[in-house]
């Protein structure tokens, strides 16, 4: 102590630190004081150190043992790594995360009002519940057992897209390509590609072709006709011919009616047949069963070829 060698005991004791006991440091906890007997807010044990008042540290500080936080703790900037980390409570206000790496982070409640939360190139694996923010997200893989969504956009789908047991399309017009079904219940479908069902289709109105008519309804049978003689009966009162029909083949069922028979100026008693004699041409006969002559009138003809396949 040199700089108590040129001093006397009587002037120079303040100076000193001791313990405030008479029996020197030991297992207790004791306030380190000066000569006058005056506290510092340093205490010292042969086990632990303690400090009342600000501890401050210029270098670096090895915390080997547990480290208990009190009510607040501020990070200094730059880089923290953390082994592992629990949690009980945790109220985050804005949390901008550049990089952290955790080992394991146990945490009961975590209430944040706004985390940026940076690219995630590994497995995400999501809890009974996740609410996306608004904006566009592009996932590459999405396997859900159960989804339900308010509003989705969804592009373009390049590949396979196999669906559930159900889809509902909303409102507007979709375009499809091709499309396989193996069972379908269809309002009303407009076929402007493709559509192939391979066991049952159910539809409300349905347009063939692009630009073609659309059948609501066909009936469909058949029955069992064994030969017999038709008996000349009116020659005279019979007429017949062959029309065009665009798409008409033999094994095609052909219906149709003139629209003037019935008529005012016509015969309430003929009789029309049509039937398909060769691709694109229809036959049509108009015979009188009556004994008075029956007169055809002018008219058109409306014919429609329906194809069927047991």
């Amino acid at each position: 102590m040199p700089t108590l060698g040129t001093q006397n005991i009587s002037t120079s004791y303040p100076q000193l630190l001791k313990t405030f006991g008479l029996g020197g440091v030991d297992g207790n906890l004791q306030v380190i004081t000066d000569g006058d007997n005056t506290s510092s807010a340093l205490s010292l044990s042969t086990t632990g150190v303690q400090s009342t008042g600000s501890l401050a540290v210029d270098g670096t500080s090895l915390l080997s043992g547990a480290v208990t936080f009190g009510t607040s703790l501020t990070a200094s900037t730059g880089t923290a790594t953390i082994g592992t980390l629990s949690v009980g409570t945790a109220t985050i206000s804005t949390a901008t995360i550049s990089r952290e790496t955790v080992s394991t982070a146990t945490i009961s409640t975590a209430t944040i009002s706004t985390a940026t939360i940076p690219l995630q190139l590994g497995a995400v694996t999501f809890g009974s519940n996740i609410t996306a923010s608004t904006g566009i997200a592009t996932i590459g893989t999405l396997s859900a057992s159960t989804a339900t969504i308010s509003t989705a956009t969804i592009p373009l789908q390049l590949g396979a897209v196999t669906f559930g047991s159900s889809i509902t399309a909303s409102t507007g017009t979709n375009t499809l390509g091709t499309i396989s079904v193996n069972t379908a219940t269809i309002g009303t479908i407009t076929n402007t590609g493709g559509m192939s069902v391979t066991t049952t289709a159910t539809v409300g109105t349905l347009e063939i072709g692009a630009t073609g008519p659309s059948i609501t309804n066909a009936s469909y049978g058949t029955a069992a006709f064994t030969a017999s003689t038709v008996a000349a009966y009116n020659s005279a009162g019979t007429t017949n011919g062959t029309v065009a029909l665009t798409g008409a083949q033999n094994s095609d069922i052909v219906i149709g009616a003139l629209n003037s028979l019935g008529s005012a100026t016509g015969s309430s008693g003929l009789i029309i047949g049509f039937h398909c004699i060769a691709n694109n041409v229809v036959r049509y006969s108009i015979t009188n069963p009556t004994t008075t002559t029956g007169t055809v009138p002018a008219g058109t003809l409306h014919m429609t070829a329906l194809r069927f396949t047991a």
